[in-house]
């Protein structure tokens, strides 16, 4: 099958692997590369020296392109952003940010840049700094999705770019490949049909539980780890999402994100204060936050920058405790204090088979559902 993804990418199978944290890591890359998608590798909780050696790895599995991710809203993600470009990863995804300087750089060496988007107007600025294509998150999908479902808002961001995107969120079979086409994607990215597969590092349990779950056992909220998620309903989901924050104990537990990442607490809470580095020659932008001018004779005050830091300290606290909730679902199969990002097209997925079989059987089925769509045309 021939789209414009498949032609910019240079894969066979317009299929792409989500970049799941824990979750995509280089067996699982090089698997989905092997088999003719596009596997992407997930850099968030990694520290820069992880980084290179995932990239690496990556390539003593597979000769077949592959990518990786950078989540520019992550403390540490300029540190994992210069690794993959260091190292000339042939496609890199970024996402929570403005990733003009990642587009300038990976141009420079023949690379392509992914950006994932929720919005229209997300989208647009995305073309604007120089993407060559957009992943487009659906409300359906695991994990941060976004407002409006994939009916809805692949269409509109199709009717509004130039370059090509590439369906998130309610995609697992044949029929969703398909109807991405129609629907005006040139491809489908999975996260939640590649998470139950062989080669996923995800624990067994999990596994059986998305096999078991139905499209209305998520939770959609953002007391996880501050931006609204999707997981799966269990009882360590409704605890987090009933639980009130304690910056006491999530100060503690910020720790092993620092340990996660390699960055001292101070760098930490500065990178989530002004996340993602300014393109060079740009000024500097005026105001407590980046965008937003002082007030005319308004100075920053104390309580200004008590309010800044608390802030921060917030944000740091629920991302400490969505990476540890994170880590202990889909690692451990903890599903008392750890939660499981799950799309709502878990419902639709019966079985743990092959990356290999899974995109053969994507594949068949989509040419099946076309033709005989075509037929009754």
């Amino acid at each position: 099958m021939k789209t414009k993804i498949t032609e910019l990418f240079k894969i066979q199978h317009p299929i792409i692997l989500s970049g799941m944290s824990w979750i995509s890591t280089p067996e699982l890359v090089a698997a989905v590369s092997n088999a003719g998608g596009l596997g992407i590798l997930a850099t968030g909780v990694m520290a820069p020296a992880e980084t290179e050696q995932a990239v690496r790895q990556i390539r003593s599995l597979t000769k077949k392109p592959f990518a990786a991710n950078v989540t520019l809203y992550f403390p540490g993600s300029e540190l994992n952003a210069k690794v993959l470009i260091k190292e000339q990863v042939p496609i890199i995804n970024y996402s929570l940010g403005k990733g003009d300087w990642i587009a300038e750089a990976v141009h420079a060496y023949g690379g392509k840049v992914v950006a994932t988007v929720t919005t229209v107007k997300h989208a647009l600025a995305a073309q604007k700094e120089g993407a060559d294509a957009l992943i487009v998150t659906g409300h359906e999908a695991a994990g941060h999705g976004g407002a409006v479902t994939s009916l809805a808002l692949i269409p509109s961001i199709a009717d509004e770019v130039d370059i090509p995107i590439i369906a998130a969120g309610g995609f697992a079979d044949g029929r969703g490949l398909a109807a991405a086409l129609a629907l005006g994607a040139e491809g489908i990215s999975m996260g939640t049909r590649f998470m139950n597969t062989k080669e996923s590092p995800v624990h067994a349990i999990q596994k059986q539980m998305s096999v078991e779950k139905t499209a209305f056992d998520t939770v959609y909220t953002d007391r996880f780890d501050g931006m609204p998620a999707r997981m799966m309903d269990s009882e360590g989901a409704r605890y987090l999402m009933n639980k009130r924050l304690n910056l006491f104990a999530a100060a503690a537990s910020s720790k092993n994100i620092t340990r996660e990442l390699g960055l001292p607490m101070m760098q930490l809470m500065k990178g989530m204060m002004s996340p993602g580095p300014k393109k060079s020659g740009t000024a500097k932008p005026k105001g407590a936050d980046a965008g937003m001018p002082k007030m005319p004779g308004k100075k920053k005050g104390p309580f200004d920058n008590m309010k800044a830091m608390y802030t921060t300290f917030a944000k740091l606290a629920r991302m400490a405790i969505g990476f540890g909730a994170f880590k202990a679902g889909t690692m451990d199969g903890d599903n008392k204090k750890g939660v499981l990002p799950l799309g709502q097209i878990t419902g639709i997925i019966h079985d743990t088979p092959s990356v290999k079989e899974v995109v053969a059987r994507i594949v068949k089925d989509a040419a099946e559902v076309m033709k005989a769509s075509a037929k009754r045309l």
